[in-house]
């Protein structure tokens, strides 16, 4: 994050940047109200870079939608887009990536894809007890 910027900040000008420089709508659905511990920023923002390079480079999708929030139980985000989908005996390093970024703050990443409808990345990171 840039100096004092909190996650939802940092997201939205991310997402911002990303949605003119590709061309692909960006619907937000829903981001953190609340402070995130810098580490678990730092894995969200991996992943969620990761994730978006994917669906620019792979998914042929016109629209992409996110949701982070954070809860009782911790932090969920979400990244759906409309593209083509895949096979999952094809998740490559992409995905690979983003589940060590999680995993490293605790997390975990599933990955649903559906061939012709698009795919879903959904990370969570449990709250700290």
């Amino acid at each position: 994050m840039r100096g004092g910027q909190s996650l939802a900040e940092a997201l939205e000008s991310y997402l911002a940047e990303w949605s003119e420089r590709t061309g692909i709508t960006v619907e937000t659905w829903a981001l953190p109200a609340t402070d995130v511990p810098s580490r678990v920023s730092s894995g969200v923002m991996t992943t969620m870079r990761e994730a978006l390079s994917n669906v620019e480079l792979h998914s042929r999708a016109r629209t992409v939608s996110i949701a982070v929030t954070v809860g009782k139980s911790g932090l969920r985000m979400t990244v759906s887009d409309n593209g083509q989908g895949f096979p999952s005996v094809r998740a490559g390093r992409g995905i690979a990536r983003m589940r060590a970024a999680l995993a490293e703050v605790g997390g975990t990443l599933s990955v649903n894809s559906v061939q012709g409808e698009g795919t879903t990345v959904t990370g969570v990171v449990p709250r700290r007890r």
